[in-house]
């Protein structure tokens, strides 16, 4: 579905998802109180705003914002990578928000980094240094889901 995740255009994603769903346009307009013009106009943005992206999460049952947390996951840099000679070491910020945890991959994130080792789009040591994902980890993957001649 997503196939460039490091460039996502959620509009198409939901076009995409809502073309299976077999969902009538009648449907999604009267869900979302407008007209099928300016859902049309959603397929078309790269961006969609949170609240109107939930509720394409709630009607075509599916976590769209899964897809931005597995970008977080595979190109936010780590707390590690971020600090610079220099400077101070930022503190952290206890409170309500949850902290955001890099080390959550989910079975989604695996398989698209197994594929690029499979289509030999990428070496597990590309994806060690691109990703900075450990070594140890991804050559986990690699024996658990049995990759050939890696």
């Amino acid at each position: 579905m997503v196939t460039d995740i490091k460039n996502i255009h959620i509009g198409k994603v939901i076009f995409d998802l809502w073309q299976r769903s077999e969902i009538s346009m009648e449907r999604v307009c009267s869900y979302f109180q407008c007209e099928e013009e300016e859902v049309r106009l959603m397929f078309e943005q790269e961006a969609v705003e949170t609240c109107k992206l939930l509720r394409w999460s709630k009607l075509l049952e599916y976590d769209f914002f899964r897809i931005y947390s597995q970008h977080l996951i595979l190109y936010a840099p780590g707390a590690s990578t971020r600090y610079r000679p220099g400077e101070k070491k930022k503190k952290v910020v206890k409170g309500n928000v949850p902290a955001f945890r890099k080390n959550v991959y989910t079975k989604e994130i695996i398989d698209y980094l197994l594929d690029l080792i499979r289509s030999e789009e990428k070496t597990p040591m590309q994806i060690v240094e691109e990703y900075k994902i450990p070594k140890t980890t991804l050559y986990r993957w690699i024996q658990k889901y049995k990759i050939k001649g890696k």
